[in-house]
């Protein structure tokens, strides 16, 4: 067993190296350049995301869809990932994970458009898409198609239901002192309850819970930073200062020079935004929206509030917390949820029960989008008849999760996230004219009437 853990570990540490960090973020500058510098259209999509659209065909309006996918997408990575960066990297990876989120809202619209456009009808009149109909419908590669959803499928249970209750478990057990087994029954509970309604169900819980947790936990780290508010400015100057250089800073604050600063930076930023890796797209193509455009514009927004507004946020209040309690020795912490328990420990009271309340509400979120996105990719190579099958193995998973040991399982569903990258990344950089010439067209030419029609076929 110890042989194949240490050849798993080497798998992970090779799809994960530099060759992915650099295909990622070249993807993302890539379509930066190619949709004409996306990101300037943001707030556009902030505005659309609030609208509705009910006469267009789609199950969830875009809203729903939107939270769906950041019900995924903000997670524990937001909190305890970035805590890593800055544990192994430095604060200079702060810096790195905010220019990762930045780019990243390129791919991000680039996936949601052509999951969008490439999305089918069912017979029961459910909408369907995401990477694999794209890489079917609009390069004719069925074969990589079907790899993408076996990865998906099966990274649903690790990255998206094992790791997540295992740590709802863990932190309730630390700071409520529940048993770890009850909380796997009642995520479990809570679980069913909602992924056996649908996408509509799934959608319904999110658009309430999403903009709690994340109106809940920025406002919880400004609280913080308001404490901190003469260590903010000394915290940026710290952070961009040691993303490009290796020295120490106030507060014991240690650069790890600007190589291992971008890709611990970089690294985490991607996985934490998701942009990139196909999963939010599956969600996108569910909304009732006119045309692919306007879809690709609200789901770019996931990647602006992730990475730019959260994991910004997080990574302030890390800093700050750090330089202002010098007791923090970070040289000796590699662990990122140690490094982020003790900096919101500074803050009495307060500090824990915005990290408890956020694990808690995050990992769960992320529990219900991954389930939608798994069954996306189960139904798409195995049909309908495999949807309860999964829909009771996933909630089994939520049981077990908190009393296993889970190094495992981690390390396995970060390489199948690994794997679902790649052939996504190929549907759009060989699908980029498709959406430059959709971009075009509803960017130069509709705008003002916003009336196309997205065609969809019958499957």
């Amino acid at each position: 067993m110890e042989t194949i853990t240490n050849v798993i570990n080497q798998i992970d540490q090779w799809v994960w190296g530099w060759w992915m960090i650099f295909l990622l973020l070249g993807t993302h500058i890539f379509m930066t350049i190619r949709t004409g510098f996306i990101q300037k259209k943001i707030f556009k999509g902030i505005r659309l995301s609030v609208a509705k659209d009910p006469d267009a065909e789609g199950e969830v309006s875009q809203f729903g869809a939107l939270t769906t996918a950041l019900a995924s997408t903000i997670g524990t990575g937001n909190i305890i990932g970035v805590g890593t960066a800055v544990a192994l990297g430095g604060p200079g990876a702060v810096l790195w994970c905010w220019l990762t989120g930045v780019f990243g809202i390129a791919t991000k619209y680039s996936e949601s458009l052509i999951a969008v456009k490439y999305r089918v009808k069912t017979k029961d009149g459910r909408m369907q898409g995401g990477a694999m109909y794209a890489l079917e419908r609009g390069l004719h590669m069925k074969w990589l198609a079907v790899l993408f959803a076996f990865f998906g499928g099966f990274a649903s249970f690790g990255i998206g239901c094992a790791t997540q209750v295992n740590a709802i478990a863990t932190v309730c057990q630390e700071n409520l002192n529940i048993p770890p087994a009850a909380v796997g029954i009642a995520v479990a509970g809570l679980t069913a309850l909602v992924i056996f309604g649908g996408i509509k169900s799934i959608a319904n819980v999110c658009e309430k819970l999403v903009p709690f947790m994340a109106v809940f936990y920025v406002l919880g780290c400004l609280i913080i930073l308001g404490v901190n508010y003469d260590y903010i400015i000394p915290a940026v100057q710290t952070i961009c200062r040691l993303a490009f250089t290796p020295g120490a800073a106030a507060g014991g604050l240690v650069g790890r020079g600007i190589m291992i600063a971008m890709q611990y930076g970089i690294a985490r930023g991607l996985f934490s935004n998701e942009s990139g890796m196909g999963s939010a797209p599956i969600a996108a193509a569910a909304a009732q929206t006119r045309n692919p455009v306007r879809q690709a514009l609200v789901s770019s927004t996931g990647t602006f509030w992730d990475t730019v507004v959260v994991c910004l946020m997080t990574g302030l209040v890390l800093v700050t917390s750090i330089m202002k309690n010098p007791s923090i020795d970070m040289g000796n912490i590699t662990d990122g949820g140690i490094l982020t328990t003790l900096a919101f420990q500074q803050i009495p009271v307060i500090g824990p029960v915005i990290l408890v309340v956020g694990i808690i509400s995050f990992a769960y979120s992320t529990v219900l989008g991954w389930a939608y996105y798994g069954e996306r990719c189960v139904e798409y190579f195995s049909g309908k008849a495999g949807l309860i099958p999964y829909r009771v193995l996933y909630i089994a998973v939520a049981v077990i999760a908190p009393v296993v040991s889970l190094n495992l399982v981690w390390t396995i569903a970060d390489i199948l996230n690994a794997l679902m990258a790649i052939p996504n990344l190929i549907a759009v950089l060989l699908l980029s004219n498709v959406i430059v010439r959709e971009t075009k067209k509803y960017i130069n030419d509709l705008e003002a009437k916003d009336d196309t029609k997205v065609d969809v076929i019958d499957r």
